[in-house]
């Protein structure tokens, strides 16, 4: 049998590793993360505004998929107006939700009209400030594009790109990576190496919100690997699991943009994905089970914590994350 999309972004992250020049693996460290974690399992989070229910599974479904596809920019963040107490994850997200409540979920092709203004509006962004003007001109061409998926291919319904994955979460990073901003491909040397965060995390934030029913029925929800970002990267910095190559660290820790698709960025992400697939195993053969999905679950939270909060982690201006 060929190896799906899961498959080669294994196989991809696994190769980065062999050849990567500025992240490496504590491999201690991560017995010592592997212990912790497969002893003390963490029960899973609802602080994420995905996994809630908004009413109705129309308007659930509506959300999921909205605020997925516009789920990057952490690059941008820092220059964001951000709510009171809020990250710029958590600031967007409320915005959506508020819009939501407001007047509902915007139609396929209410989507595919939608402008920087429109989306600056909703977020309660100002863009007068360059950068944020950039991310709001980014969300309108990401959340268009879904509107042009549903229109095109689902006649407008949210609930078609999920009933053409038939129940397969590989199946539902294939359909969504039509899209350009779901295409997480990068150029490492000679090779492609997949990463498809975003599409990934659409079927983890379904099988959440809909508690593993209806559209968050996935057979294969267990083989989602890590979705690398820039925030369980920094975790695992954190914990000593991941170790960068000193010139590397100290422009992350002088807050120095990481160019996307550098072998730096690609790095860190690959090296990530490929630490938490040993760390699965590790805990596996200590007796216990885990899944990367949902150790990405528990080092998101961790990454929520003050003390995490406190470092700089790496940023890239990326559509990706």
């Amino acid at each position: 049998m060929s190896a799906d999309v899961l498959d080669r972004i294994r196989a991809a992250c696994a190769e980065v590793h062999r050849r990567a020049r500025f992240v490496r693996i504590d491999a201690e460290r991560l017995r010592a993360l592997a212990a912790e974690l497969g002893s003390t399992p963490a029960p899973a989070s609802h602080l994420d505004p995905a996994h809630q229910d908004l009413g109705s599974p129309e308007a659930t479904l509506a959300y999921v998929l909205i605020l997925d596809a516009i789920n990057f920019g952490s690059g941008w963040f820092p220059t964001l107006r951000k709510r009171p107490g809020l990250s710029g994850y958590f600031t967007i997200a409320t915005g959506l939700r508020e819009r939501f409540e407001a007047k509902g979920p915007w139609s396929a092709e209410e989507l595919c009209g939608l402008t920087a203004a429109d989306c600056a509006s909703t977020f309660g962004q100002d863009l007068g400030v360059p950068e944020a003007a950039e991310l709001m001109g980014l969300f309108a061409h990401a959340l268009a594009d879904l509107g042009r998926l549903l229109v095109s291919r689902h006649a407008g319904r949210f609930e078609g790109p999920v009933e053409e994955a038939e129940g397969s979460a590989a199946a539902l990073v294939e359909v969504l990576a039509q899209m350009t901003f779901y295409r997480d491909v990068s150029r490492y040397e000679e090779f492609e190496v997949p990463l498809y965060k975003r599409a990934q995390l659409t079927a983890a934030d379904l099988a959440a919100a809909f508690r593993g029913e209806g559209p968050g029925r996935f057979r294969d929800l267990d083989r989602l690997t890590l979705f690398a970002d820039n925030l369980v990267p920094h975790v695992l910095r954190r914990e000593g699991v991941l170790v960068y190559e000193a010139s590397l660290a100290r422009r992350i820790e002088a807050e120095e943009l990481v160019p996307a698709g550098s072998l730096e960025e690609v790095e860190i992400r690959a090296v990530a994905v490929h630490a938490v697939e040993r760390c699965v195993a590790e805990i596996v053969r200590r007796g216990g089970r885990a899944t990367a999905q949902a150790l990405d679950t528990v080092l998101w939270n961790r990454g929520q914590r003050p003390e995490m909060k406190a470092h700089p982690r790496h940023r890239t201006r990326s559509v990706y994350y």
